[in-house]
C-alpha cells in the first residue's frame, strides 16, 4: 500500500515543498524515516504514531517506510509531521488517497492528536503557490500567516481528527478572515513613549544626515563623546522612514514566520524593521546560520541595522559584514547545499572617539594613551569606512539649545519629505530590481548622476585634493542624488554635490601626540 502527500520546509530563507511517500508492506513492525532527516523529524515517528492512536484511529502493523522527497535537501523541524501522519492513513485506507495527493499539509502534531504551528508557513506557502499546489492545510494558529499568498486556499487545522473528518467530507473548515488593514503607523517606541526628532537638541548636521540616510538608503556613522544624542538620532529613524510596501512587506513576514517572529512590531505595523543588537553578538548571531536560522542581518532587511559602540564589536565580526554591505546578501558554504539570506538593510553605527569618549571633546579631558586611542579606532577598518555613505561627528549642544524649547523640523515633515524622495526614485527605477539610490549599480550611477561641467570640476578638485577612491566617488555621487531629490530637482547641481562631500571622512594628519582623528566632517563642504 502506498501513498504520497506534499509537505513542506525550509533552507535559508527559502520554502521548499516535499513530497512524503509512504509504503506499508507486510512484515514485522518497522517504522523509519528517510530521506535527510534532521533529529526533529526522525522524532516525528513517535509523535504521529502517538497522535494516530490518541485520535483513536488504529495505528498500522507491519513494515512502514516514509521517504521525503527531494532526498538531498535538508529536512529540518517538525513541519512534516501532519503530512507524515495523513500519508500513513492514507495508505492504511482510513482516508481517501485521491483527496491526499491534492494536499500540502505543514504542521507539528502534539501527543494527543492537535497541530501546532511551527516556524516558517508563509515560505512553504509561497512555494505551493508557485507549484500551483492549491489546497494548504496549516495549522489554525498559522492560517492568517498562510493567507498572505494569493491563490492559495489554506485550510485552518485544530487537530488531525479535523483533518481526518475534513478528507472524508463529514466536516468543513470555517472560512479564514484577514484583516488586511496595518495597524496606526505612530511614531511611538518599544515601550509606547512617542518620539519624534525634536527630542534631540541642536545636532542639525546629523537630523541632515539622518534625513539622507532615510530617504537614500545610505549607511551612516556618528561619531561623538557619550551623551550627545547618537542614540537617539539613531532610533528616531523608525520615525522619518516610509511604511513597507506590499512587497517589502511580504518579504519582510517570509523573514519573521522563519524566525518565529511574526507578531513582532515590522509585522503588525508594516514598519521597517530596526535591530539593534548587542556589541558582544557572535559571527553567526549577526549572519546568521546557526542551525539554519537567519541573523540579525536578514532580520533588517528593507529596514535599517543599528550597531551601537561599533568600536566594541569584534574586528572579524564588522569585517564580515563587508559582504552583505556590499551585495545585499549573506553567503554561507554549507555542504549539501549553500546558505542564502537577503541582507539589504540601512546601516547606521554610533561610535565614542577613544575608550573613555572624550577624546576630542573640549569639556572633558580624555586620559587615553595615544595607543589605546589609536587601536580603538583602527577597530573600523579602512574598507569598512569606505562602505559608509555619511560620516558625522557630533559635538555636546551648548546650553541654549537645551534650555530653549525644541527646534528643527518633526518626524512627520522629514517623513514627509523622505515619502517625497522615494516617490522620485521609484519613478525612477521603475523598469528594474532597484528601489533606491544606495543600491544603484556603476551603470544606473553613469546614467542617473550625470554631472554638468561647474560640478563635475568641483567633484574633480575633491578626488585629487583628498585622495577619493573609486568607490568613494560612487557613493557621493548617490549621496548628491539623495540631496537633490529631496530638493526635488531633476539634475545634481554643485551645491548638492558640496553637502555630499561634507558627509566624506577626510584624511586628518596626526596630531602631535601621535593621535588621529577618524575623519573631520563638514570640511569638504568648505
Amino acid at each position: 500500500m502506498f501513498a504520497r502527500v506534499l509537505s513542506g520546509t525550509v533552507y535559508g530563507v527559502d520554502g521548499h515543498l516535499v513530497q512524503v511517500e509512504v509504503d506499508i508492506s507486510r512484515g514485522l513492525p518497522f517504522f523509519e524515516i528517510v530521506g535527510l532527516p534532521d533529529a526533529a523529524v526522525r522524532e516525528s515517528r513517535d509523535r504521529v504514531r502517538t497522535a494516530i492512536r490518541n485520535t483513536g484511529l488504529p495505528f498500522p502493523t507491519g513494515r512502514l517506510v516514509v521517504n521525503l522527497a527531494p532526498a538531498d535537501l535538508p529536512k529540518s523541524g517538525p513541519a512534516c509531521d501532519l503530512a507524515i501522519a495523513l500519508g500513513i492513513l492514507a495508505a492504511s485506507g482510513q482516508v481517501p488517497a485521491e483527496r491526499v495527493q491534492r494536499l500540502c499539509a505543514v504542521g507539528e502534531l502534539s501527543l494527543d492528536g492537535a497541530v501546532r504551528g511551527v516556524p516558517g508557513v508563509l515560505p512553504i506557502a509561497l512555494a505551493a503557490a508557485r507549484s500551483g499546489q492549491v489546497d494548504l492545510a496549516v495549522p489554525a494558529a498559522a492560517a492568517t500567516e498562510a493567507c498572505l499568498v494569493p491563490g492559495v486556499r489554506v485550510v485552518p487545522l485544530r487537530s488531525l481528527r479535523e483533518a481526518v473528518d475534513w478528507l472524508r467530507g463529514v466536516w468543513a473548515p470555517q472560512p479564514v478572515v484577514v484583516d488586511e488593514r496595518p495597524l496606526p503607523l505612530t511614531d511611538a517606541g518599544d515601550e509606547g513613549v512617542e518620539e519624534d526628532l525634536t527630542d534631540v537638541r541642536g545636532q542639525s548636521m546629523a537630523k541632515r544626515a539622518l534625513e539622507l540616510a532615510a530617504a537614500g538608503g545610505h549607511n551612516l556613522f556618528m561619531l561623538g563623546p557619550p551623551g550627545v544624542g547618537k542614540t537617539m538620532l539613531a532610533r528616531r529613524i523608525a520615525t522619518i522612514l516610509p511604511p513597507l510596501d506590499r512587497h517589502e512587506y511580504v518579504d519582510v513576514c517570509r523573514i519573521y514566520s522563519i524566525a518565529g517572529m511574526m507578531h513582532a512590531d515590522p509585522v503588525r505595523r508594516r514598519r521597517r524593521p530596526f535591530r539593534a543588537p548587542h556589541h558582544s553578538a557572535t559571527r553567526a548571531g549577526l549572519l546568521g546560520g546557526a542551525r539554519g536560522a537567519p541573523g540579525e542581518v536578514t532580520l533588517a532587511h528593507h529596514g535599517v541595522l543599528f550597531l551601537d559602540e561599533v568600536n566594541e564589536f569584534s574586528r572579524p565580526v564588522l569585517e564580515a559584514l563587508r559582504q552583505p554591505l556590499e551585495d545585499g546578501a549573506v553567503v554561507l558554504a554549507r555542504l549539501p547545499r549553500p546558505l542564502r539570506f537577503p541582507a539589504r538593510f540601512t546601516l547606521i553605527a554610533a561610535a565614542n572617539p577613544c575608550p573613555c569618549g572624550y577624546y576630542g571633546d573640549t569639556r572633558r579631558e580624555c586620559r587615553c594613551p595615544p595607543h589605546a586611542v589609536a587601536g580603538y579606532q583602527r577597530r573600523l577598518s579602512g574598507p569598512m569606512v569606505d562602505r559608509i555613505d555619511l560620516h558625522v561627528e557630533l559635538a555636546a549642544p551648548v546650553w541654549s539649545e537645551l534650555r530653549g524649547e525644541p527646534g528643527g523640523p518633526s518626524s512627520a515633515e522629514v517623513r514627509a519629505r523622505v515619502a517625497q524622495a522615494r516617490e522620485m526614485q521609484t519613478r525612477r527605477f521603475a523598469e528594474g530590481p532597484v528601489r533606491i539610490n544606495a543600491r544603484m549599480d556603476p551603470q544606473l550611477v553613469r546614467r542617473h548622476c550625470r554631472l554638468d561641467a561647474r560640478a563635475e570640476a568641483v567633484l574633480q578638485m575633491a578626488v585629487e585634493r583628498w585622495r577619493l577612491s573609486a568607490r568613494a566617488v560612487v557613493r557621493t555621487l548617490k549621496v548628491a542624488r539623495t540631496v537633490a531629490d529631496l530638493a526635488g530637482s531633476g539634475t545634481i547641481r554643485a551645491d548638492h554635490l558640496h553637502e555630499a562631500l561634507a558627509f566624506r571622512p577626510l584624511p586628518v594628519p596626526a596630531s602631535g601626540d601621535g593621535r588621529a582623528h577618524i575623519f573631520s566632517a563638514g570640511g569638504a563642504a568648505t
